[in-house]
C-alpha cells in the first residue's frame, strides 16, 4: 500500500437539485497514506445560479465565481493531467463521482477522467465501527480525533481533512487488520457491511453482540432477518451471520479514539508511531478506567469551548437586543392588532358581536403573553457580558469537576435515583445557557450538597469497578461529546455566529446594524400602522363601535 499511488478529490456544488455544477474541484495525489507533491484546486465559473443554501456552507457566489473562476472544460483538461489516470477517491464517492462528476463530464462531452478507487467514507465507517465519534460526519472525525484545522466546506479543506484521518486514524487500524494492500482496501471498503450499532427502532444505540445474550434483541433481529421488506431481510441476515462469527471468535473489539490528552495509551499504537489515538484488543479495568478519564476531559474541554463561543454570541444578541427592543415590540404589537382585528371582523360577520367578542379577550391574552416574553428574554440578556480571562479558566476547571457527574446508566434501574439525575443535568445545562457560573460553582463543588438543597433523591457517582458498567459509561460519554461537538458546529455555522465574529473584527458593526433594523421595522411598523387603520373603519362602519373598545 505504501508504494500505490491514487488522487483523492472532493467538489463543492451548486447543491442537490439536478443538474448539479461543480464550483470548486480540489484534488490531492496520494503515495500510500500520504499526500504526494502539490494539491489541486480551481474555482470553474460555469454560468450557473447558486442557490442562497449552497452559498451559507461553501461561500461562493454567482459574482465571485465570474470573477475568479475558471471555464470548466479547461480546468477539467489540466485535472485529467493532474490526475494521470489514476484511481479516484473521495470521502463520499458515491455523490462526488457518480453524481456530480460523472454527469458533469457527460454534460460536457468530457470522457471519463480517471477509474474508480473506494469511497473513503465508507472505509472510515467499517475502520471505524462501532463509530466513536457517534456518526461519520468528516467536520465532527476532525474535531473528535482532533486533526489541523482546515477550510471547513471547501473542496480543498475537505480534502486535506480527509488525508488527515487517513493518515493519522485510519491507516494504523487498517494495517492491524492486515488491510496492507490497495486491492484489500478497495475490497474491504466495497463489502456488504451494516453498523454494528443499532441505528433504529426499539433497540436503537445497542450493539448487535448483545444479542448473543440478550434474547429480546435476538428475537428482534430473526424478525429482521424475516421481514418481507427484502432490505430490512439482508440487513437482519447480514447480523445474524455477524453473530455467528462472533461466537466462534473473543470477544475482542477494536476501538479507535484520542488518549488523555492526547497520550498513547497502548503499544500497538506507539509502534504505530501516533498521537492521540488508542487502539486496544480486550481492554482491562485499568485500561477502561483511563479511557473513560480521557473520554471525561475531552468532554470537559468540549463543554468549556462551547461554553466560551456560546458566551460571545449572546452578547452580541443582547447588545442588539437592547438597541431594537422598543422597535420590535411595537411592530409586534401593531401586528397583534391587525391579526386580531381581522378576526374580529371574521367572527363579527360569521357569529355576531358575542362571538366577536372572543376575538377581543383572545387579543388580551396574546397581547399578555407577548409583553411577558419580552421582559423574560430583557431580564435574560441584561446580564450578559462577556467572559473574562479568569472566569475562561474557572470554567475550566469547573467542568473538569461536573463531568464527573454523567453518568446516566448507573441510575437507569432506579426510577427516583434516574429523576434526580435528569433534574441535575437540567439544572447544569440552564446554568450552562444562562451563562450562569455561581450555579455551576455549586455543583461542581458539592454536588451533594446542591441535590439536598433542592430535596431530591441523593445520588452516588462513583465510579463502578465493574468492566462492564464502565463500557457502557464510556459508549456514553462517547456520546455525549459528539452531541456537544456538533452543537458547536451548528453554533458555528448560524448566522449569528458569523455575525459575531464580523462585529468582532469591525467595531461599530452592530450599531450600523441596529440603525439599518431600526429603519426597516419603522418601515413595516408604518404599513402596519396603515392596515390596523382601515380595519378600524371597517369594524367602526359594521359595528358603529370604535376599535378602542377591542384592542
Amino acid at each position: 500500500m505504501n508504494s500505490e499511488q491514487w488522487v483523492l478529490l472532493d467538489t463543492e456544488t451548486t447543491g442537490f437539485a439536478v443538474p448539479v455544477f461543480v464550483v470548486e474541484l480540489a484534488a490531492q495525489r496520494m503515495r500510500g497514506w500520504q499526500p504526494d507533491g502539490k494539491p489541486f484546486r480551481k474555482l470553474l465559473n460555469q454560468n450557473a445560479d447558486i442557490p442562497a443554501e449552497a452559498t451559507r456552507v461553501h461561500g461562493y457566489t454567482r459574482e465571485i465565481l465570474e470573477r475568479d473562476g475558471e471555464l470548466a472544460q479547461q480546468v477539467y483538461r489540466e485535472f485529467a493531467e493532474y490526475a494521470g489516470g489514476l484511481p479516484l477517491v473521495a470521502f463520499n464517492l458515491e455523490y462526488d463521482l457518480d453524481q456530480v462528476l460523472q454527469p458533469e463530464w457527460k454534460r460536457l462531452g468530457i470522457g471519463s477522467i480517471a477509474s474508480r478507487g473506494f469511497c473513503a467514507l465508507r472505509l472510515a465507517q467499517r475502520l471505524l465501527d462501532p463509530v466513536p465519534a457517534g456518526n461519520c460526519k468528516l467536520q465532527t472525525l476532525q474535531q473528535y480525533y482532533r486533526l489541523p484545522e482546515r477550510g471547513a466546506h471547501t473542496a480543498l479543506g475537505d480534502v486535506q481533512t480527509v488525508a488527515d484521518l487517513m493518515a493519522q486514524v485510519l491507516r494504523p487500524i487498517a494495517e492491524h487488520r492486515g488491510l496492507d494492500t490497495w486491492e484489500k482496501l478497495v475490497a474491504f471498503a466495497a463489502e456488504e457491511w451494516f453498523p454494528s450499532r443499532i441505528a433504529f427502532g426499539k433497540h436503537k444505540g445497542r450493539l448487535i453482540q448483545e444479542a448473543r445474550k440478550d434474547a429480546d434483541l435476538r428475537g428482534w433481529l430473526d424478525w429482521l432477518a424475516n421481514s418481507s421488506n427484502a432490505r430490512s431481510a439482508k440487513m437482519g441476515r447480514w447480523y445474524l451471520r455477524q453473530l455467528e462469527i462472533s461466537s466462534a471468535q473473543s470477544d475482542a473489539t477494536l476501538f479507535a479514539m484520542p488518549g488523555i490528552d492526547g497520550e498513547i495509551k497502548d503499544v500497538a499504537a506507539a509502534q504505530a508511531g501516533v498521537v492521540g489515538l488508542v487502539i486496544y484488543v480486550n481492554p482491562e479495568l485499568e485500561q477502561m478506567r483511563q479511557l473513560v478519564a480521557g473520554a471525561r476531559a475531552r468532554l470537559a474541554e468540549l463543554e468549556v469551548n462551547f461554553t466560551k463561543e456560546k458566551s460571545r454570541v449572546d452578547v452580541m444578541q443582547s447588545v442588539l437586543f437592547r438597541q431594537l427592543r422598543e422597535h420590535y415590540q411595537q411592530r409586534d404589537r401593531l401586528r397583534l392588532i391587525v391579526d386580531y382585528r381581522r378576526k374580529f371582523l371574521d367572527s363579527l360577520v360569521r357569529g355576531g358581536e358575542e362571538e366577536a367578542k372572543q376575538a377581543e379577550a383572545n387579543y388580551e391574552q396574546a397581547k399578555a403573553q407577548t409583553d411577558k416574553d419580552y421582559e423574560e428574554t430583557a431580564a435574560a440578556v441584561a446580564d450578559k457580558k462577556q467572559l473574562t480571562v479568569e472566569e475562561e479558566a474557572e470554567l475550566s476547571r469547573l467542568w473538569k469537576k461536573l463531568v464527573k457527574l454523567y453518568h446516566p446508566d448507573r441510575f437507569a434501574d432506579q426510577p427516583d435515583k434516574l429523576e434526580t439525575y435528569h433534574k441535575l443535568t437540567a439544572a447544569i445545562n440552564r446554568a450552562k445557557d444562562a451563562g450562569d457560573i455561581q450555579t455551576l460553582r455549586d455543583i461542581a463543588e458539592d454536588p451533594h450538597g446542591f441535590i439536598l438543597r433542592q430535596g431530591w433523591a441523593t445520588l452516588d457517582f462513583s465510579d463502578a469497578a465493574e468492566l462492564a458498567q464502565l463500557r457502557r459509561l464510556h459508549e456514553t460519554l462517547q456520546l455525549e461529546i459528539i452531541a456537544v461537538i456538533e452543537s458547536l458546529n451548528r453554533l458555528k455555522e448560524s448566522p449569528d455566529y458569523e455575525l459575531c465574529q464580523l462585529s468582532e473584527k469591525k467595531p461599530g458593526l452592530l450599531d450600523e446594524l441596529a440603525a439599518e433594523r431600526k429603519k426597516l421595522l419603522e418601515k413595516e411598523s408604518a404599513e402596519l400602522e396603515r392596515q390596523a387603520s382601515k380595519l378600524a373603519e371597517e369594524i367602526k362602519e359594521l359595528s358603529g363601535q370604535s376599535s378602542d373598545r377591542i384592542v
